[in-house]
């Protein structure tokens, strides 16, 4: 398919003021749900960092639950497609813990101890909260509640979590040194790490150090990727936003800035990934921790089909040559 510069500038563009404020709003909601269970907010709803969305808030029940509350994927990234993305939200349980030690070491060398067992999941608890406040509006997924939308507000996807410590690099038994996670423990009985924080975090340094294009090449990836969809391909319909982010993230800074126009930007990184696909297991999520393909050759082979769809897919306008007599 064609693609002009207008249109290229058009999907390349930030969220807008009021998807910003619905964002916030989307915090609001969980926040005021737990309340009815008794939490209270610690501190007010504010930006991890002011480049992006990135809303959060700390919250503290009677009976000693910590919680923090954040925005994560496209929204707080600021790559969503408008229109395509419900608001993600990590509820993370702080006050227990996972940890990971290095080889020799154990939760003694810091002090810790083992946390009891509680009566409820820290899920069911979040669900009984949102019930309360959203009642049949609620859904249990596998690994998330959602909050269907109404006229006021965007569909929402509330995620249970349990705060993940790695004390991998920590060689002096500091508790606070560690590169914080969160554990999701999905009901089918499945364990995934993320690392959301540090996604923000790397997609903010990103962005910075190319000029503010990387953000936009991303829009534009995440838009022509819906449109290949639409459209029947293969792959695209099984590689994630998310996915598809993290691709962009493997490619030099210096191809972002290399032009001015939206188009021979996004055609060197297409190029790029096709030129270096054969790497693709080096790449890694833009939290810069967890490989793209670490544990699935499923994955290998979607992002490889990807890239072969995009490639064939993508082209751009060439404007005529002007003659001057």
């Amino acid at each position: 398919m064609i693609f002009t510069e207008e249109q290229l500038r058009k999907y390349a563009k930030p969220l807008s003021e009021t998807e910003e404020n619905q964002c916030k709003n989307a915090i609001r909601m969980v926040v005021d749900a737990l309340k009815t269970i008794g939490f209270n907010e610690r501190t007010s709803i504010q930006k991890m960092y002011s480049e992006t969305p990135s809303f959060e808030v700390m919250m503290k029940s009677n009976d000693d639950y910590e919680v923090k509350i954040f925005l994560q994927g496209s929204y707080a990234n600021n790559t969503n497609v408008r229109q395509h993305s419900d608001v993600d939200i990590a509820v993370v349980q702080i006050d227990q813990f996972r940890p990971k030690y290095r080889v020799g070491v154990s939760k003694t060398n810091y002090g810790f101890i083992t946390a009891s067992s509680k009566s409820k999941t820290f899920k069911d608890i979040v669900q009984s909260a949102l019930e309360n406040k959203f009642g049949d509006d609620v859904e249990r997924k596998n690994k998330s509640i959602k909050i269907h939308g109404n006229s006021y507000r965007k569909d929402a996807d509330s995620v249970p979590a349990l705060r993940y410590r790695d004390y991998s690099y920590d060689y002096r038994f500091d508790p606070e040194n560690y590169v914080g996670g969160i554990l999701i423990k999905a009901d089918d009985g499945t364990e995934v790490i993320n690392y959301p924080e540090q996604h923000i975090k790397n997609g903010i340094d990103k962005n910075k150090k190319t000029n503010l294009y990387f953000k936009k090449m991303v829009r534009i990836a995440k838009e022509i990727r819906y449109q290949m969809q639409d459209e029947g391909y293969e792959f695209a319909q099984k590689a994630s936003s998310f996915g598809v982010e993290s691709l962009l993230y493997n490619v030099p800074d210096e191809i972002f800035v290399k032009y001015n126009y939206y188009k021979y930007i996004f055609d060197d990184i297409v190029e790029f990934l096709y030129d270096n696909k054969h790497s693709i297991n080096s790449f890694f999520e833009v939290n810069g921790i967890k490989k793209l393909c670490y544990d699935s050759d499923d994955r290998e082979k979607i992002y490889k089909g990807f890239i072969d769809e995009l490639k064939g897919f993508y082209s751009y306008e060439i404007e005529p040559v002007k003659f001057f007599l």
